[in-house]
């Protein structure tokens, strides 16, 4: 089994740690203003928003699909990271519009284990904590519940999952002053970090396998192991999430913080010189390239460290930098549509061709994470 050793990774992250404080003079004098991020963020939101106005519209891609599944729950999370910043009253009666047409409940109903159907529940507790109509969150709590009182704690198979329900677990304890649900987060969350698969969290690399298809003696093209980038992603924007939303005296929180900032330093070493990432972080031959979903998340969860005084600013203030003027150079094209966005999937080879003008099979997603790097960065940059 070829693997990264110890030695040549920090080598690596060293010597990206360097680059990056060598590079401090620049990049903290960078002409970015936050009303140039808002006006980006305006532009690829309105784009989506004229696309799509019937919010209860299936997508059809391969097959039809209701409109409350996943990828359209991340484009949500990043509509309400707007609203926050630019509360215009059209992106709440967007969000509430989305909710009603699907009676705030899950495509497969209130007995679905499926992370993918549960990442709605993050919008509509949202909207409850804006307006508590009870409708808001009943469906989504009586599918939690329904979670812990199964004793069942290994349905995140993939990374990806922590994403889409973890947070909903997150925000139910904080709205119910309730430990039992940090608690069953906790251990579906260690099932999918050291069990599933033999643990799918690498502490020698500081990254995650996509699932257990994924973990050594699966390895890529060049011989290293296969960590996708978007995958590692959606990890980075799951922590952030919980760790925004859970007390601080909450028991576990150490170690989701300490996840965390590890897993920010593995993504770190392997940014691309240009300020993207590659779909896949350490064989960049394997359909390497620009890549906006990642990079996205990647930088929101980078943007969040250093706002909230947990990342060291000389160090990943110059990152953060490179990746938005990239995504924003590279990627947004003049209707506000987003290129370089590779399509649904697991792994590098899924969703291709990334390239500028090629459309995904979802566009919603992708834009989500698009609209949470930028709202974390405006407030890094106010």
């Amino acid at each position: 089994m070829i693997r990264i050793k110890n030695k040549i990774f920090f080598l690596v992250l060293t010597l990206a740690l360097g680059a990056c404080v060598s590079q401090r003079a620049s990049y903290k004098a960078t002409k970015t203003t936050p009303e140039q991020v808002l006006t980006v963020l305006r532009s690829t939101n309105a784009y989506f928003m004229q696309k799509w106005p019937d919010t209860g519209k299936p997508i059809y891609t391969n097959r039809w699909r209701p409109s409350n599944i996943w990828t359209r729950a991340v484009y949500y999370e990043g509509l309400m990271a707007l609203y926050q910043i630019d509360p215009d009253k059209r992106y709440y009666d967007y969000a509430v519009d989305w909710g009603t047409q699907h009676k705030w409940s899950m495509r497969n109903g209130v007995e679905t284990r499926n992370a993918d159907d549960q990442a709605c529940g993050q919008i509509y507790l949202d909207l409850y904590e804006m307006d508590p109509q009870p409708e808001r969150m009943a469906a989504i709590k009586q599918n939690i519940d329904y979670i812990i009182r199964s004793g069942k704690v290994d349905d995140w198979t993939w990374i990806d999952a922590i994403q889409m329900a973890m947070p909903v677990f997150a925000k139910l304890g904080v709205m119910l002053n309730d430990e039992r649900y940090f608690d069953y987060m906790y251990k579906m969350y260690t099932h999918t970090k050291a069990v599933e698969g033999g643990g799918l969290y690498n502490p020698e690399d500081k990254l995650w396998w996509r699932d257990k298809d994924f973990v050594p003696p699966y390895k890529e093209p060049n011989g290293e192991d296969c960590y996708w980038s978007r995958g590692n992603g959606w990890v980075v924007a799951a922590l952030v999430r919980v760790l925004d939303i859970l007390p601080e005296t909450e028991k576990h929180r150490t170690e989701y913080l300490e996840d965390y900032k590890n897993l920010m330093e593995g993504v770190l070493a392997v940014q691309r010189s240009d300020g993207f990432w590659n779909v896949s972080l350490h064989d960049p031959g394997h359909f390497g390239g620009r890549e906006t979903s990642g990079t996205a998340l990647f930088a929101y969860g980078m943007a969040w460290g250093i706002n909230k005084g947990i990342l060291d600013a000389t160090i990943y203030r110059p990152a953060v930098d490179k990746a938005w003027s990239a995504m924003v150079n590279e990627a947004v094209h003049p209707s506000g549509f987003l290129g370089y966005m590779q399509g649904t999937g697991k792994e590098p080879k899924d969703g291709q061709p990334v390239r500028f003008a090629s459309v995904p099979d979802f566009e919603d997603y992708g834009l989500g994470c698009f609209l949470l790097a930028g709202s974390e960065y405006y407030k890094l940059l106010k």
